[in-house]
């Protein structure tokens, strides 16, 4: 969810001002207030891909999967005697899927429990926003779990608004402390050679990214904002359940390092051509140390039908590298340290295009319902061109 600065540039100002008696009689006068929903958001989505690249059966086979995903938060929010405001977002997700490839890791059974799983992820977070100062402290816990992991996040971030409300510098850390069961496929799980991990050994992988934000309002139509971030990761990195096959045509579980830096550096631009043309804009360049480099650009043009909806157009190119531990089945030679088959980490190019239509009504309400604020229906096709197509569903409702 997008931040939110609430100015109240006069009550700063007579805050400012005040004498100490005043002051004193304001806090006599002052109510205690207790929290109050602020808004509700709803979302839910539906997910399908397919493609011929799986690499649990080592980089060919079914991709087939699909995933039906819910969302639910609410924040509350209250403001204190300086005009303050503290605020709570909790939120709840549920993913259910199917992964045909993922049945394979035991292809002798009729279906294994990792062909279908639900996840699960809460999450809280507080912030604090001084109206005076123009800057906003929050901070947050996350917990996410499923069959053969679970996940334990936290986060801390501080924003600064300029005195005209045309500059903001955020920063934001984050860390996840997993631990993952080691699920090999049912060929490999009495092999002694892979001292990576034995089968049902639990294991940790920790994620730390550090991120930056410098947005800035050039003039009424022009906005701009530069975004940086780094990011490291160590523990079990591969992903044990994945077979690679060698060029004499043996089989191993997937290995890789156990540590990844990686630098995203990015820009966003959007331009707002008239009353009724939108356009965004964003460029991303991202490096890492197993030697992917990648390029991401997107453009949104946005047409407001109405004074209350807006149809977009969202369009996304995306292009990476090579990893220098993948490649193909049957290509890995037996002297490689660490070697994988995924094509996640291969050399591609993908286009994602999608059409997204946003309703809001805060007077009448969605469909004449007073407590729903807008609606936002959104649909999604990617490709890529090692042949993994997925399309993607999303419905968006946001009650007030």
């Amino acid at each position: 969810m997008k931040k939110r600065i609430i100015t109240a540039a006069c009550l700063a100002f007579l805050f400012a001002h005040q004498s100490k008696a005043q002051t004193d009689s304001v806090a006599t006068n002052y109510k205690k207030q207790k929290l109050k929903i602020e808004e509700i958001n709803f979302i839910s989505s539906y997910y399908t891909q397919d493609g011929n690249h799986s690499a649990v059966t080592g980089g060919e086979g079914t991709e087939k999967l699909t995933d039906i995903a819910a969302n639910f938060e609410i924040i509350l929010s209250k403001k204190n005697k300086d005009n303050n405001t503290h605020r709570l977002d909790l939120n709840l997700g549920i993913d259910s899927y199917t992964s045909a490839s993922s049945d394979k890791i035991d292809p002798s059974s009729v279906s294994s429990a990792s062909y279908q799983d639900i996840r699960i992820y809460p999450s809280a977070n507080y912030s604090f926003e001084n109206e005076k100062k123009k800057t906003i402290y929050n901070g947050g816990v996350s917990f996410s779990a499923e069959f053969d992991y679970t996940s334990i996040g936290a986060n801390v971030g501080f924003t600064k608004t300029s005195k005209d409300n045309n500059r903001e510098f955020s920063v934001k850390g984050m860390a996840f402390f997993d631990t993952w069961k080691v699920i090999l496929p049912i060929e490999l799980r009495d092999n002694p050679s892979d001292n990576d991990a034995k089968h049902l050994d639990t294991k940790p992988r920790n994620s730390y990214n550090l991120g930056f934000t410098l947005s800035q309002v050039i003039n009424k139509n022009f906005q701009i904002a530069f975004l940086a971030d780094i990011g490291y990761q160590e523990g079990l990195l591969a992903t044990k359940f994945n077979r690679v096959y060698f060029e004499d045509l043996s089989v191993r579980s997937e290995k890789l390092p156990d540590t990844r830096f990686k630098i995203p550096v990015g820009i966003r631009a959007n331009y707002f051509l008239n009353d009724k043309i939108v356009l965004r804009t964003f460029y991303r360049y991202y490096y890492d140390n197993w030697n992917i480099n990648s390029h991401t650009i997107s453009f949104e043009p946005s047409y407001k039908l109405t004074p209350f909806s807006t149809l977009s157009i969202p369009y996304r190119f995306y292009h990476q590298s090579q990893a220098k531990y993948f490649d193909a089945k049957n290509q890995h030679r037996l002297a490689d340290d660490y070697y994988t088959s995924d094509y996640d980490l291969s050399k591609f190019s993908s286009n994602m295009i999608g059409l997204e239509y946003h309703l809001v009504d805060s007077d009448k309400g969605i469909f004449n319902i007073k407590r729903i604020h807008s609606l936002d229906l959104r649909y999604g096709f990617y490709t890529r061109n090692d042949g993994l197509d997925s399309h993607i569903i999303t419905l968006a409702l946001q009650f007030k």
